[in-house]
């Protein structure tokens, strides 16, 4: 698979505790864990060095049905809190879900890959264009979700595009 992205920065490997944190706070209604994942990214000094160099933070973005489900974008929620207290601009108008798709956890490499393709679909394309963007996700798994979302985010012509997320499998 190509890579669209410059760089992938994460803070735990995804198992144990991590693992059923990030479950929890996406699938059990446990949306008050942004604080708890937030407040650990921004007491990472030289973490927070390293997100403060984009200029444009972008979170994946789900659907409206599995965000009218859930009750939030886990994503948005820490993407949010990183931005307020890094001082970086939070784009929520540039990248959309048009699809709702199978969630990503039930399926195998390929599948994941062929279930992120042209799901996602780019708008406003002079905001980010000559910029630094950092797209954030929570769960790095076979990077099928992040590589199709800078994919798209390619078309506007970056700097660099790095990609963040909570965990890596």
């Amino acid at each position: 698979m190509e890579k669209y992205f410059d760089e992938h920065i994460y803070i735990f490997k995804y198992d144990g505790i991590v693992r059923e944190e990030i479950i929890k706070y996406k699938f059990q209604e446990k949306s008050y864990s942004y604080k708890m994942f937030s407040e650990i990214i921004l007491k990472d000094k030289e973490l927070c060095k390293m997100l403060s160099e984009y200029e444009i933070i972008i979170s994946v973005p789900v659907s409206k049905k599995r965000k009218k489900e859930r009750g939030y974008n886990q994503t948005e929620l820490i993407s949010k809190e990183i931005c307020k207290r890094l001082n970086i601009e939070y784009a929520k108008d540039i990248l959309y879900k048009t699809k709702n798709t199978i969630a990503q956890s039930k399926l195998n490499k390929e599948q994941r890959e062929e279930n992120a393709k042209g799901v996602y679909e780019i708008r406003n394309l002079d905001k980010i264009n000559g910029k630094k963007v950092l797209l954030i996700d929570d769960i790095y798994t076979t990077g099928s979700t992040v590589n199709e979302c800078s994919k798209m985010l390619r078309q506007a012509q970056l700097k660099k595009i790095g990609i963040f997320t909570i965990a890596k499998d």
